[in-house]
């Protein structure tokens, strides 16, 4: 018996001798399936059909389209494989960078031009698209280097109206930057001296006594060079600044691209910023001429030299032409305290009465043992340390100090900067903290030494005396001819310039800018009163760039010099009231300037008088703000004054954040 199933029901068929087939429970099965079928041919086995009774065979598919396609991309990524090659090779990556830059620059401006609006689409908030594009600027920056992380540092030093997010992320921009090898650095001093290094400044990197010795790691290193100590066979000590090897390469691309780029977002955000980039590109491309540097240092030497207020306060080093060439500067080696280090500033002094600390004015310093020399030579021949420390003046613990007043320190420093600005009209522009030294005289007062002269800008003279009544002006609240001078310079709004002037709001306007900017948003969410005074404030900066055939361009960089003073003055805390310092500068230039005609000197005169008894008032406020200060009821005047800035920003819907020096 044979048991059959179905996938239905367990049905089970019974094979019987009879010819009936039937179910296990007693059904038939239909009649088509009883019948037997019975072949009746004879067997034959399979033969394949002749070709000829076949059909005509269809022709092969050649897939030309993928073929082709298929070699374009094979070509296309050799192609581009050997212009990253050539690039790499002999452009120093200019290309790649530039690329990269304009991939960013158009994605940013497009996130922008979609999501800028109170409820973004393709974004959180406008704080969360503000955020997303810093990180990605600033990464970036970093990643391109050279020039670009001085635009980097430019955008951080004016980051204070940019949002907070832009604040915090660049904020890292003055973090050092990588050195370059030392095969790399004595390539830029054969290619520029077409000698060694050894045969240029007489070093031996082997000990030998007879020869000068020079460290082969930098002893600090930015965006455009790095310097090395080295000590000539002559005795002196000496700063060797090299241009990083890549920058005479990148820097026509990286100009280029910065032109392109301010171009594309003049036309998408309708801000006159692209008239801007001519000037700003030259300043740029000097400072990668240490030929121009070496002649801005000593031009301030000289002009220092020959002014009674400042001659003994501050120092600029000496420049050693013969050893020095567009890409190389060598400088006298300058010991003392960088201006961020405020323990070191005040500290206890512990050297003997009437010693200054090591160098100060120009002192020349003990030199190194020969034998500690040779030995660290020998031991370790690329990351050499031989400059000897002395720091004998902070006492056996290392806790003392050069034992200076700070408001001595910034006093000196106000008195340089707005001389350069109202009296000699050459300004140095990069006075950051890292730029200044300070050291102790015998006599136990500050000097102040600057450095790194590669950004300047020369204003002429009747634009300096232009400012110089500008700046009075505003300190007597003189807004007639306050509204006079920024309307010559193609300024629509006198008030929103004055106050980014003094980096305070100024009170001697009529407050038309504010009441324009609040005018019509009450009664508006948060998110629309925000993303709207922020379009009214940028029609603001269309006002302040105003006509640009009038607009003074070295204001760009004046203003620069002005931000960075007074986040000094903020960091060591308000020691001097320093507007009434610039104003007092501003007026006083007006009788000493020498291009001015004797009689007009002489009305100067007494008009500076009158303005002495006038700013009489600010010495109240500031000695009120110092009291405050002193009995733990306040902070400093410019703490005050940043305050008062902050309180009207955030009305306008932006913050303001000065801590650009902080870390």
């Amino acid at each position: 018996m044979i048991r059959l199933s179905t996938n239905f029901s367990a049905r089970y068929i019974h094979l019987r001798s009879s010819k009936t087939l039937r179910t296990f429970d007693g059904g038939r099965l239909p009649p088509a399936i009883c019948r037997r079928h019975i072949q009746t041919q004879p067997f034959q086995p399979f033969t394949p059909p002749p070709p000829s009774s076949l059909p005509k065979a269809a022709p092969p598919k050649q897939y030309r389209k993928t073929r082709k396609w298929t070699r374009r991309l094979g070509y296309v990524a050799i192609g581009i494989g050997i212009l990253y090659g050539v690039d790499n090779l002999f452009y120093a990556s200019s290309v790649s960078r530039s690329a990269r830059t304009f991939g960013l620059g158009l994605l940013v401006a497009v996130d922008y031009k979609i999501n800028f609006r109170p409820h973004p689409p393709l974004a959180e908030s406008i704080p969360a698209l503000h955020n997303r594009n810093a990180e990605r600027l600033f990464n970036l920056l970093r990643a391109n280097g050279g020039l670009y992380l001085k635009m980097g540092q430019a955008i951080a030093m004016q980051s204070a109206v940019l949002p907070p997010e832009f604040q915090k992320m660049f904020a890292k921009m003055f973090d050092d930057a990588s050195q370059n090898s030392w095969k790399e650095v004595e390539q830029v001093i054969r290619e520029d001296f077409g000698k060694s290094v050894e045969e240029v400044f007489g070093v031996s990197f082997t000990g030998d006594p007879e020869m000068g010795v020079m460290e082969r790691t930098a002893r600090a290193s930015a965006s455009v060079a790095q310097v090395h100590w080295a000590r000539l066979k002559d005795g002196r000590e000496v700063a060797i600044k090299v241009q990083k090897r890549e920058i005479a390469q990148q820097v026509g691309w990286d100009l280029w691209a910065f032109k392109v780029v301010t171009y594309i977002y003049t036309s998408l955000f309708r801000l006159p910023l692209y008239s801007l980039v001519p000037f700003i590109s030259e300043r740029l491309l000097l400072e990668t001429d240490f030929v121009n540097e070496a002649d801005n240092s000593e031009r301030m030497a000289k002009l220092v030299a020959g002014e009674s207020r400042l001659r003994g306060k501050v120092y600029i080093p000496k420049v050693y032409r013969e050893l020095s060439s567009r890409r190389v500067m060598t400088a006298e080696w300058i010991e003392g305290v960088r201006l961020w280090d405020k323990e070191s500033l005040t500290g206890k002094w512990e050297g003997k009465r009437g010693q200054g600390s090591p160098g100060c004015q120009g002192a020349p310093l003990d030199p190194p043992d020969p034998e500690k020399i040779a030995e660290v030579v020998q031991g370790n021949p690329v990351g050499e340390k031989l400059k000897p420390r002395r720091d004998w003046w902070k006492g056996a613990d290392g806790k003392g100090g050069l034992g200076v007043s700070l408001k001595d320190v910034m006093t000196t420093m106000v008195d340089l900067f707005s001389a350069q600005m109202f009296l000699w009209g050459c300004v140095h522009c990069d006075p950051h903290p890292g730029n200044i030294f300070i050291r102790r005289l015998p006599s136990g007062k500050p000097e102040l030494v600057l450095i790194d002269h590669g950004l300047y800008v020369n204003m002429k003279p009747e634009f300096r005396h232009q400012y110089s009544l500008f700046w009075k002006s505003l300190m007597t609240f003189d807004n007639k001819t306050v509204g006079e001078i920024v309307q010559s310079w193609g300024i629509n709004n006198a008030d929103i310039f004055a106050s980014a002037t003094l980096m305070r709001p100024y009170s001697g306007g009529d407050n038309s800018t504010s009441a324009e900017i609040m005018k019509g948003l009450s009664g508006k969410e948060k998110a629309e009163r925000a993303f709207e005074m922020q379009e009214k404030m940028r029609k603001g900066i269309r006002d302040i760039l105003g006509d640009e055939t009038k607009w003074p361009q070295e204001l760009i960089f004046i203003g620069r010099n002005l931000r960075i003073v007074q986040g000094n003055n903020q960091f060591l805390g308000s020691p001097v009231n320093r507007i009434k310092l610039t104003g007092n500068w501003a007026s006083r230039s007006l009788v000493d300037s020498p291009d001015l005609p004797f009689g007009e000197k002489v009305k100067n005169f007494g008009r500076h008088l009158i303005f002495k008894c006038v700013i009489f008032s600010s010495d109240v406020v500031f000695y009120a703000s110092k009291i405050k200060q002193f009995f733990g009821m306040g902070a400093g005047m410019e703490d005050e004054m940043e305050a008062q800035m902050k309180r009207i920003a955030k009305d306008f819907g932006f913050e303001l954040n000065h801590d650009v020096f902080e870390g």
